[in-house]
């Protein structure tokens, strides 16, 4: 056995607010009084609820149904993983597993779990023990029923004993224990998934910090402490989540006092929150990009032609420009971030340039020389409302091509870009720096009729680069075949990929301990964050 032992430490979219339904839960060892910050111990204020701000509302809680980063922020602060990433994203280190090994062939992942966690009381189970037969049922559920396919290397999992579980792989694959991080892939009681059917994501249960008090849709999602949590006890009594769509609203929140903390900061915002003293702007790299994935099957963007004519008469600067005007993001051409061990800056030549000539003599040649029209699909907000128009100026102006749009809710948005029907669909991927979770959940057949790849992309010869680059186990052979994969798929020209943003979180002075991630994840508590705040 190969010992990985290690030492015990610490997707853009949007939503309407419409009516909503609450759900309520008494919760035995959740507490809180939503007091102010009360009482201090060793330095740590306690007490009080910390509020946060998502520019849209979380569509499904259920970890194998949620297909945003909006249902993560909240999955992640009531669930626990088997593994966590370090907040700075560095290394994979324990949460329920304490230690793990993997075999000489990498197909088997051995983990040794924690013997003191209990899951938080529910409808159907009172709080009871944490076993590895929770770990079997979770994560095969996830690898049989995850919307984004997130553990589809998993083939099962065989109980050795109540703290002791084998994980067994259909091939090696060396981005299973960053799978394994993934809010997806949380450990949950299989008597309140299966008491509540499809309604678990309404009374989600876990074993993290905090408990699922209240959801309602649209509106806001609120946790209380869960007294039996088997880290460190949480400073705060509670945590709210609140769903408000307009930027400029989430920073009128933050300096009223109605937020404590306002997620996917931009435009006048940033500079606001800058100007004001009793507020913080925190900015780092994200690993993100936006983009436009062109229909690789249907219609007449599986022509390559048209897909080339078209990444060809964009002006992705002008994008920029009228999305990110203080600096949130910058432009970007390659569907990997350069903050990906993956990332090769030599590919960034093989993109098409801009060339409005040369686009109208493809488009021509495809058989379209007084333009088309083509459906656009995309998830409301004001930053997809923006480019859209951008876009649509541009492809009219240039190609005579009408782009028609069609806008919803996330939840609709996500279903109608996994189904194939749009010629165009646009949102934002973030993940981990490994590349498997940008090349192979938006490039790999595996991945066919799932959100990441909803355009039909589907190439041998990346399908081959990519089977490489998850079975080799040392970082730089799978750098050489992920750059290889990078390089194979741009020669396709399957989306315009226009931007990489900053993660920008305003703050109040009042929050304590908070970190920012370059995957936008929000952790409350974890092995090495315990936010609080002051009255």
């Amino acid at each position: 056995m190969k010992d990985l032992k290690l030492s015990r430490r610490s997707f853009v979219g949007g939503a309407t607010i419409l009516g909503a339904t609450v759900v309520s839960a008494s919760l035995t060892g959740c507490g809180g009084s939503d007091s102010a910050a009360a009482s201090s111990d060793g330095g740590v204020v306690t007490g009080g609820t910390l509020s946060i701000s998502l520019s849209a509302s979380p569509s499904n809680l259920d970890p194998c149904k949620y297909s945003g980063v909006y249902e993560s922020q909240v999955i992640n602060n009531v669930c626990d993983t088997l593994v966590q990433y370090k907040m700075d994203l560095s290394e994979i280190v324990p949460c329920l597993a304490t230690d793990w090994t993997i075999s000489d062939d990498g197909l088997t992942y051995t983990f040794n779990l924690r013997d003191d966690v209990k899951f938080q009381k529910g409808q159907y189970q009172d709080g009871r023990a944490l076993t590895a037969d929770d770990v079997k049922y979770a994560l095969e559920r996830s690898a049989t029923e995850s919307a984004l396919k997130r553990l589809s290397m998993l083939d099962h999992c065989n109980v050795v004993s109540d703290t002791q579980i084998e994980c067994v792989l259909k091939q090696p694959a060396a981005s299973f224990l960053t799978a394994l991080t993934d809010a997806g892939n949380v450990i949950v009681p299989k008597e309140e998934v299966e008491g509540w059917g499809d309604a678990f994501g309404d009374h989600l249960v876990g074993s993290g910090p905090f408990c699922l008090q209240n959801y309602a849709k649209d509106q806001v999602s609120e946790l209380v402490r869960n007294d039996n949590y088997w880290g460190d006890k949480p400073a705060l009594d509670g945590v709210k989540f609140k769903v408000i769509k307009e930027t400029s609203q989430a920073t009128n929140a933050l300096q009223t006092g109605d937020c404590d903390v306002t997620t996917d900061v931009s435009g006048e915002s940033i500079q606001i929150i800058k100007d004001d003293e009793n507020l913080t702007l925190d900015q780092k790299d994200a690993l993100h990009i936006s983009y436009c994935y062109m229909n690789q099957v249907n219609g007449p963007c599986a022509d390559q032609k048209v897909r080339k004519a078209i990444l060809m008469a964009v002006d992705r600067q002008q994008i920029v420009d009228g999305i990110y005007q203080y600096g949130e993001g910058s432009v970007a051409t390659l569907p990997l971030p350069k903050g990906s061990w993956g990332y090769d800056e030599a590919v960034e030549a093989d993109v098409p340039a801009y060339d409005v000539e040369g686009a109208k003599k493809l488009l021509a040649e495809a058989g379209y020389p007084d333009g088309l029209s083509l459906t656009y699909y995309y998830s409301s907000n004001a930053t997809g409302d923006k480019v859209f128009t951008i876009l649509q100026q541009q492809l009219k102006n240039n190609l005579n091509i009408e782009l028609e749009a069609h806008t919803g809710d996330w939840g609709t948005f996500s279903a109608d870009a996994a189904s194939g029907i749009a010629d165009i669909y646009s949102m934002s991927w973030s993940w981990y720096p490994d590349p498997y979770f940008f090349l192979n959940k938006l490039f790999s057949r595996v991945e066919l009729g799932a959100l990441g790849n909803g355009a039909g992309f589907d190439h041998d010869d990346v399908e081959d680069l990519l089977d490489k680059g998850l079975e080799a186990t040392d970082q730089e052979e799978r750098a050489k075949y992920y750059k290889q994969a990078l390089k194979a798929i741009v020669a396709y020209d399957p989306m315009l990929v226009y931007t990489s943003r900053k993660v920008s979180t305003g703050l109040s002075n009042k929050v304590q301990g908070y970190t920012s991630r370059a995957d936008q994840l929000v952790y409350v508590v974890n092995s090495e964050v315990n936010v609080s705040k002051t009255a």
